[in-house]
């Protein structure tokens, strides 16, 4: 049975028209997958659907019948649950009170905490998570936790189509694992999901049919995810043929001077004696599963967090434990996983962003030089394809792979010697993907050290040089990358065995 048919959405903004007659149908029961490059409309599609956006043109019929999601009270009403890439939730209040958020359990006016906590425990074991407290304040918990928690949320109202933007992209193996057992009993429950994602093997395994997006208009709707090899969805997504094609290698990356050097780092709690140097023009890969220590070494490494023993060298200079001023003065660079709410100002404009490392080269008589911002911006996002043009807009229209270039732009203008890259390209389309894996390796071309930090191990074996992997805190090995494959690194990281 057809629950969802959208035909003809059309969404215009200022300048742009996101959506030029999209055509999506979503039956009862099934995986329906959403491809599609950055930009092609995924977003916006999805805001339509969950009442944030009015179509322009084109019609939502449910159940067979036209209606309007004029507002997000009116989709959640029909049973529409939509669980963003960046989670909704509220920092300051616990988990239960998330969960109940907009429709509090409540008798006679007043609120029955004890009820809520029970049945914010029942949701959680459903969802493979009993150990998670309902009394937890949510800002304390790992991002994988909070997306349970968000989906607690979804499943606490009579939730009949559920949107899972990017749901994998802050989980390890075990939790995409449970994600998926999740989404199987959802759906043999008549529940209809649609699963956004840019990793096309998670596609295989749990999608039931596809609709691909480019540029607004749908090019492909209905395909069956066993009858449509990989090839062609790659080519419906990007008009053109492109493979995970990862740039050559230089012959010699580890001849090159030291630029990084730890020794004995140690953060209390979270890992210890972390040894890492990095040569001119290597690339340092880092694998492990979510919550090994991996983001936090490479944060300490930069000063955001203060380390409790070991030394950080910068071409022989020892920096100051905890101090990122210190770090960008000595040409460090940092691109953290969480882009919008760590790395990027989302309401200010794109030169902004890329020149708020750098002020003190735009500074004139004690007055910023706008024009000599502007132009030097103008002149990186050009020669990195950043799309749409100009720099002036608000970096926050930009789709996330092109967010991503304006990050590395930032340290681009910076000159940094050193360059610590976290998730580089989560969340980030198979077009855009290479186009920055290009730029990685040409900013070690140049002599950066680069460090990349990435949960995909396909990644940090084709982009690096030299691979540490991380397990609870500890490295547990290091050696070429060519030198070991992605069933050692499982073996690695699930296990901890050192291979032969």
């Amino acid at each position: 049975m057809t629950l969802l048919q959208m035909t003809g959405i059309v969404k215009e903004f200022p300048g742009v028209r996101a959506l030029d007659g999209v055509d999506l149908d979503v039956r009862a029961g099934e995986v329906h997958c959403l491809l599609g490059q950055n930009g092609a409309g995924k977003s916006t599609l999805i805001k339509v659907l969950s009442g944030f956006h009015q179509p322009d043109a084109g019609t939502i019929a449910w159940e067979g019948e036209t209606t309007s999601l004029s507002t997000p009270a009116k989709a959640i009403e029909r049973g529409v649950a939509t669980i963003y890439q960046e989670l909704d939730l509220v920092p300051h209040l616990d988990v239960a009170e998330n969960i109940f958020l907009g429709h509090e359990i409540a008798r006679g006016g007043f609120s029955q905490r004890g009820r809520a906590h029970r049945v914010a425990r029942e949701l959680l074991a459903r969802l493979g998570h009993p150990e998670i407290s309902p009394s937890r304040i949510v800002g304390e918990l790992s991002p994988a936790k909070q997306q349970i928690v968000s989906m607690a949320r979804a499943l606490s109202r009579d939730t009949r189509l559920l949107v899972l933007d990017e749901p994998s992209a802050v989980l390890d193996q075990e939790e995409v694992k449970n994600l998926f057992r999740v989404i199987h009993d959802l759906t043999a429950e008549g529940v209809a999901v649609i699963y956004i994602s840019h990793r096309l093997e998670e596609i295989r395994e749990i999608g039931d049919r596809i609709t691909v997006l480019k540029d607004g208009r749908t090019v492909a709707t209905g395909l069956a995810v066993a009858d449509t090899p990989t090839a062609e969805l790659i080519t419906l997504m990007t008009g053109r043929s492109i493979e995970y094609v990862f740039p050559p290698r230089q012959e010699s990356p580890g001849d090159g001077d030291p630029v990084l050097e730890v020794r004995g780092l140690s953060l209390a709690g979270v890992f210890a004696d972390v040894d890492l140097t990095v040569r001119a023009g290597e690339i340092v890969g880092v694998a492990g599963l979510v919550g090994a220590g991996r983001s936090e070494i490479i944060e300490t490494v930069y000063g955001a967090r203060r380390s409790s023993s070991g030394t950080v060298t910068v071409d022989g200079r020892t920096l100051r434990r905890g101090s990122v001023q210190q770090s960008v003065r000595a040409g460090v660079g940092l691109a953290p996983e969480e882009r919008k709410s760590q790395g990027l100002l989302l309401d200010e404009a794109v030169f902004k962003n890329i020149t708020v490392s750098s002020m003190r080269r735009f500074a004139r008589l004690g007055f910023l030089d706008r024009g000599e911002e502007r132009r030097q911006a103008t002149e990186l996002t050009t020669s990195l394809d950043v799309r749409p043009e100009g720099v002036t807009r608000a970096v926050r229209t930009l789709s996330g792979g092109n967010q991503q270039k304006v990050v590395l732009a930032r340290w681009l203008m910076r000159d940094c010697r050193v360059l610590l890259l976290d998730e580089p390209t989560r969340g980030v389309d198979v077009g855009a993907r290479s186009e920055i894996y290009q730029l990685i390796r040409s900013l070690a071309d140049r002599g950066v050290a680069v460090v990349v930090v990435s949960s995909e191990i396909e990644e940090v074996l084709g982009l690096a040089d030299r691979v540490l992997v991380v397990r609870e805190g500890a490295i547990v090995h290091e050696s070429a990358a060519t030198a070991i494959d992605e069933a050692r690194v499982l073996d690695l990281v699930m296990e901890g065995k050192v291979p032969a």
